[in-house]
């Protein structure tokens, strides 16, 4: 009489009962393991990962989310992620979320509403935990039913944004320093490219006060939207030459469009710095290579990613229930040969 077989296993997943006998745990001690709840000490820790090593265990997560009804994803909404500025921050974003078991997807706005517009209902439809966000504008009328739907972060100073977490950077007083670099420097004529109208207002206003603390008129002629982009920079850099051909000083409102004002400069054979004087914002990588070396304003970006992940994982996982909060990092002048 032939002995009975054992029925070939069909599924191949490893489950966590396995990894809990493995390990000679519970099973919820295994699943406290997975998900990064707290309260499980080193040493049951480091004997459950070694079993989930071992065994090859992948978590099910589709299985999870139907019945956690959670997605284990966060959406990160952002206006230019060719802009160097916004794919480091979602990298340290990406970074500390993944640490948590969380995954990213990325919408990238190219500045237009109803792009955002889009992706934020994407968000909703589709589930996302969380959402990150780098709004175009902080009056936009389509953050208001992901804001309040789901932990969000916004990340930017926007004042009607102060009923959210926000992980802000000292962008004004950048930007003051940045321009009073400037006038110090003795640029008589002191010119800004900046972002689209209601963006980054901080970088503006710091601007504006440089010039009324040293005593100099703010001409409203003399600010042109370049558009955040290298190409805009460059626009709007021959704009204000031909609008007043003195201009010996240029703050731009990020680097990349300091790298376009600075090819414009050159192209009217204007001497930097030896003619005209100029500063960007961010301090991209490209900062420190392009010739001559663009003094520019440190803009954290990793870092401003990693916060905004710990204050949303934080809101994700109900370990904290309160008030907004703010997290705010330093902007500091960085001193190079453009100026």
């Amino acid at each position: 009489m032939a002995e009975p077989t054992t029925p070939a296993r069909t599924d191949p997943r490893v489950t966590i009962a396995e990894v809990a006998a493995a390990a000679g745990v519970s099973p919820s001690t295994v699943s406290n393991v997975l998900s990064g709840n707290r309260g499980v000490g080193l040493a049951l820790r480091a004997r459950v990962e070694r079993a989930v090593q071992e065994l090859g265990y992948r978590p099910n997560h589709v299985a999870q989310n139907l019945r956690t009804r959670r997605s284990l994803m966060v959406a990160v909404v952002v206006p230019d992620l060719t802009n160097e500025y916004y794919s480091v921050l979602t990298r340290g974003l990406a970074d500390t979320l993944e640490h948590a078991g969380y995954g990213t997807y990325v919408c990238n706005t190219d500045g237009l509403s109803h792009r955002e517009t889009k992706f934020l209902q994407d968000a909703q439809d589709r589930g996302a935990d969380g959402v990150v966000m780098a709004p175009l504008s902080g009056t936009s009328t389509a953050l208001a039913p992901v804001r309040h739907d789901r932990p969000f972060v916004c990340v930017g100073d926007y004042p009607e944004l102060h009923d959210v977490d926000r992980v802000v950077t000292l962008e004004q007083e950048g930007s003051y320093a940045a321009t009073a670099h400037l006038v110090s420097r003795g640029a008589a004529l002191v010119a800004m490219i900046r972002g689209p109208e209601r963006s980054a207002p901080g970088r503006l206003a710091g601007f504006r006060q440089a010039l009324a603390d040293a005593g100099r008129p703010f001409d409203n002629a003399l600010v042109v939207d370049g558009g955040w982009s290298r190409e805009g920079g460059s626009r709007a850099m021959q704009e204000l030459l031909d609008r007043d051909p003195r201009i010996d000083g240029v703050f731009c409102a990020n680097d990349l469009m300091a790298l376009g004002a600075l090819a414009s400069l050159r192209a009217r054979g204007i001497r930097v710095p030896g003619d005209a004087r100029l500063v960007g914002f961010d301090d991209i990588d490209a900062a420190s290579l392009v010739s001559p070396a663009l003094t520019t304003v440190t803009n954290p970006a990793y870092e401003t990613g990693r916060q905004a992940a710990l204050l949303l994982l934080s809101r994700m996982w109900g370990d904290y229930e309160g008030a907004a909060r703010t997290v705010v990092l330093p902007c500091e002048l960085v001193l190079r040969e453009s100026s």
